[in-house]
């Protein structure tokens, strides 16, 4: 004899059944409308009839409405993407003005104080001279660096001074924001120097001679304090400062002396047998690595190429673009200094510059090279309009 089926049992187990076909019916449904796939598997076996295959959930998406929202946020990107980097820029662009402000401020207080200029390098008339300051150490002070300043001595040379830490410093003004290679020179597993991004006018190629005794023609002169009655063609018309990059590849001390005329070919110190200072690496290209040099290839530039030229020199198998400086100044009391130090710097298709009436302005690397000369000299009477 059969048991009595329980009408409350009964009912629980209905309702679990009626639970599990509802839940088979929501499946069917979701998976079929979202993938575009019918599911009749699912469907007949709650025993309901399927959806319309054209009917959709309107809370699916198909693989290829997907696959265009994915590529309209692609091409979104494209387009922001250069626009992001160009207001990027033009911030680093406005701190490397300001930068270059300071100095400017930096040189017309120092001139307020002393009645001068800073000059570039001193030289010591009896021995060789190797480490005199740089005019970047000459106006620490004037940059809210005193506490730098007091720890040297700018009578003695600077060599002697790596112990007090200073050389080794980084100097936020004389750092432009673009600069990849911002980091110190090591000697001995410690820092020893650091470089700069901002070179003094040192003027279109000679820098001195120690037999005559001549300067250059440069705002800043070796081994002289110039004043505003040197500036002859005038304080505005005269630059002071310009970009320079840091880890410049360069050669010194040529084995001939290049003579008084201005190189007007890139091509002039190609092969040219001198002691090189360049390399595969970024710390085997010194040039402008240690700002308390006051030489030209460390601390200044000159007029001679237009900026950001290439200047090409061929060692083992590699092109490098370099920077000349004939003979160290002060390590000879027969050798002419001349110069070829080109300004350059990583904003597309110009340097940043200051004047000495303390203006900044932007230079095109495509300015006339007989105007950017004449802005180099400080007493040439060249005519022409500022870019």
């Amino acid at each position: 004899m059969k048991s009595p089926i329980d009408p409350i049992e009964n009912a629980k187990w209905q309702a679990k059944f009626k639970n599990l076909i509802f839940g088979f019916r929501q499946f069917g449904h979701g998976c079929g409308s979202a993938f575009g796939v019918h599911n009749s598997r699912v469907c007949s076996v709650a025993n309901l009839k399927c959806p319309s295959r054209g009917r959709r959930n309107a809370s699916g998406f198909t693989l290829v409405e997907l696959l265009v929202v994915i590529a309209i946020v692609g091409i979104l990107i494209g387009l922001l993407l250069p626009a992001v980097q160009a207001a990027r820029e033009a911030a680093r662009r406005i701190t490397c003005c300001n930068r270059m402000k300071q100095i400017g401020l930096a040189v017309h207080n120092y001139e307020s104080t002393f009645r001068m200029f800073p000059p570039a390098f001193l030289l010591n008339r009896d021995v060789q001279t190797r480490g005199s300051w740089s005019i970047h150490g000459r106006i620490l002070p004037f940059i809210e660096q005193e506490n730098l300043g007091d720890r040297i001595r700018l009578d003695v040379d600077w060599h002697k001074q790596v112990d007090s830490g200073v050389p080794a410093t980084r100097i936020n003004v004389y750092i432009c924001p673009n600069e990849p290679n911002d980091f110190p020179r090591y000697r001995g597993g410690k820092p020893y120097v650091h470089p700069i991004n901002y070179g003094f006018n040192f003027g279109s190629w000679r820098v001195y001679d120690p037999v005559s005794r001549r300067k250059g023609d440069g705002a800043f002169q070796t081994d002289r304090a110039t004043k505003f009655g040197h500036l002859l063609d005038g304080a505005s018309h005269t630059l002071c400062a310009s970009e320079v990059k840091a880890y410049t590849p360069y050669i010194r001390n040529s084995v001939i002396d290049p003579g008084e005329a201005i190189p007007s070919d890139v091509g002039f110190f190609d092969g040219m047998e001198a002691e090189l200072k360049l390399g595969p690496d970024v710390e085997s290209n010194t040039g402008h690595s240690v700002w308390p040099d006051g030489r030209v290839h460390h601390s200044g530039f000159t007029t001679v190429f237009t900026p950001n030229t290439f200047v090409p020199y061929r060692h083992q198998g590699k092109v490098y673009d370099v920077d000349f400086s004939s003979w160290q100044e002060g390590r000879s009391f027969l050798r002419t200094t001349y110069a070829a130090v080109t300004s350059r710097s990583y904003h597309p298709n110009l340097v940043n510059a200051v004047l000495m009436d303390g203006a900044v302005t932007s230079i095109s690397d495509a300015i006339d090279p007989f105007v950017f000369r004449g802005m180099g000299s400080a007493a040439g009477s060249e005519v022409f309009t500022l870019p």
